[in-house]
């Protein structure tokens, strides 16, 4: 998170804009502030999709693994399995270790209306542990 809010920091005023008009100063300054609030709004969106993934992910999985005793045998292999698979697939961030942690986080908050978009990420760490 903090290369997030590093780069919306506001940018530092170059020389050649300090000369001009007072307002110009006031559209740049309105515009930064319109660009730098438009990013955060992605950037929450994107997190609301990623902790939305990430539920359902746990939540498949958790519910293959009770599907009963016939599956039984698969959940032994079933997340390196499924790491292996998933990484082939979409690269990084699948690993068995977050897998795990997907998995734990649907175990946490089983019920998806439950969780607030306001979660952060650091809050969800309590699900890796």
């Amino acid at each position: 998170m903090k290369k997030r809010t590093q780069a919306l920091k506001r940018p530092v005023k170059s020389k050649a804009l300090q000369s001009v008009a007072p307002g110009f100063d006031g559209l740049l300054s309105n515009l930064r502030e319109l660009i730098a609030e438009s990013r955060r709004q992605v950037l929450r969106a994107v997190d609301v999709v990623q902790v939305r993934t990430c539920w359902g992910v746990g939540r498949h999985i958790v519910e293959f693994e009770q599907g009963g005793a016939a599956r039984a045998s698969y959940g032994v292999r079933l997340l390196p399995r499924l790491a292996q698979a998933l990484t082939e697939d979409f690269g990084r961030g699948y690993d068995e270790r977050n897998l795990r942690n997907m998995r734990a986080f649907y175990l946490a908050f089983p019920i998806w209306n439950a969780v607030r978009t306001e979660l952060t990420w650091d809050v969800l760490a309590c699900c890796s542990a």
